[in-house]
């Protein structure tokens, strides 16, 4: 009884066990710093009514306890109409939902006042028409002295703040611009002064207390000047006849407050209504769908290591051969597989024909059919015939060609049953 053959081991899964745990990992670390990121695009962004850990309530709290008013507008055009009336610190801590026709009206203020612009992208820039453009970008935000790249920082609210986290983007602006943090904090006083802040940690709820950015925050937006905190719940709309929106006085404690009512001349189309499923859940869950899904690809990946060629194992029972023999006929019969069927009969009969005339596997066909001729006592054409012709054109001639090849079989190389009975 001879032992079936031992599979070969398939070891290329030995080299995509690593190469997967590392994909799964950095996928893991792209996720969870998209999900840890703020989006300036979602409601409460730095907004000094909101407690989150994006909100800016925090600020708003310790700007008033300085006894700087914050004056809440959630519209452009109610911030600017606040900000032109005094000299004041107008703050957009979101410049990419400010409409791009207006952003040119944030530096027509007053002389004396200031604008703070958190994270302005190259698109805010060039429309504000400053002669700044980003440069670096951080993967994440890093905390530096103000005097980081060896330049004195002439700045004096972040002197006096000293380290801050706030070199996330870096800017390069002309050489009369004050340049703090390696590039992440940048101040041109060309009529309105403008500063330019690199990152959002200073001014966040969770960030504000780490390092020096409490002081670098109250600084940048304190002086003895009141503060229109621009807070846009989502990208400004096209312009629309409507009445001015004032703002509200955040005093003490952040209260709710903002434009007032607007009462359009004309009847505008509902907006559209966007897909309840996305907002129904936060983005920390669909972090963590996309990573089980993710899971349970590499486990079927991993388990569909398993498949391969056939294996050779012991069958569970015991099955006739006359039962294969007949279940494979009909199956040939029905796919019409002749050829098939003739090339197995005659490789069964030439492995019980070869070495009952000492012949190789390898001897060419022209002499098998000659020794095998010589054998029978038959004509050496025929024997090739039926040897190596070819299939038979249909089952009659199919079943001829079986009967054949049996009775050459039996007559050069015996059952061994046939031999002990004679």
């Amino acid at each position: 009884m001879t032992a079936a053959p031992t599979p070969v081991r398939r070891r290329w899964h030995r080299f995509l066990a690593p190469i997967g745990l590392g994909v799964l990992l950095i996928v893991i670390t792209l996720v969870l710093h998209e999900v840890d990121q703020p989006d300036p695009g979602e409601r409460g962004f730095l907004s000094p009514v909101a407690t989150d850990d994006d909100g800016g309530s925090r600020l708003a709290e310790a700007l008033a306890a300085q006894g700087v008013p914050v004056r809440r507008a959630t519209d452009t055009a109610g911030a600017l109409g606040t900000a032109r009336a005094a000299p004041s610190t107008l703050f957009v801590p979101a410049p990419e939902l400010v409409r791009p026709d207006t952003l040119v009206d944030l530096t027509g203020l007053p002389p004396g006042s200031r604008l703070v612009l958190v994270q302005p992208s190259r698109r805010v820039l060039a429309e504000l028409g400053t002669p700044v453009e980003p440069t670096g970008r951080r993967w994440a935000t890093r905390a530096l002295p103000p005097d980081a790249d060896g330049a004195p920082c002439r700045l004096t609210e972040a002197v006096r703040a000293g380290t801050a986290a706030v070199d996330h983007q870096r800017y390069a602006g002309p050489d009369r611009a004050d340049r703090c943090y390696g590039g992440a904090l940048l101040r041109i006083a060309d009529g309105t002064e403008v500063v330019l802040v690199g990152a959002s940690d200073p001014f966040r709820n969770d960030r504000i207390d780490e390092w020096g950015n409490r002081a670098l925050a109250t600084g940048l937006l304190g002086g003895g000047r009141p503060v229109v905190w621009l807070d846009l719940p989502a990208p400004e709309a096209a312009p629309t006849r409507q009445s001015p929106s004032p703002t509200r006085e955040v005093d003490g404690a952040p209260t709710p407050g903002g434009s007032a009512e607007q009462r359009p001349d004309r009847t505008d189309p509902p907006p559209r209504a966007d897909n309840p499923l996305w907002g129904a859940f936060p983005a920390w869950f669909w972090a963590i769908l996309a990573q089980l899904a993710l899971a349970g690809l590499l486990v079927v990946l991993w388990r569909a290591r398993r498949l391969g060629p056939p294996v050779a194992e012991p069958l569970p029972v015991a099955v006739r051969s006359a039962e294969t023999v007949r279940g494979r006929a009909r199956l040939y019969r029905r796919a019409g597989a002749r050829d098939t069927v003739a090339g197995t009969l005659r490789d069964a009969a030439l492995d019980r024909i070869l070495p009952r005339l000492n012949l190789p596997p390898d001897t060419p066909d022209e002499e098998v059919a000659a020794r095998v001729a010589a054998g029978t006592g038959g004509d050496p054409e025929r024997v090739a015939e039926l040897l190596h012709g070819p299939a038979p054109g249909n089952d009659r001639e199919l079943l001829e060609l079986a009967r054949e090849l049996d009775t050459l079989t039996r007559t050069l190389a015996p059952h061994p049953s046939e031999g002990e009975l004679r």
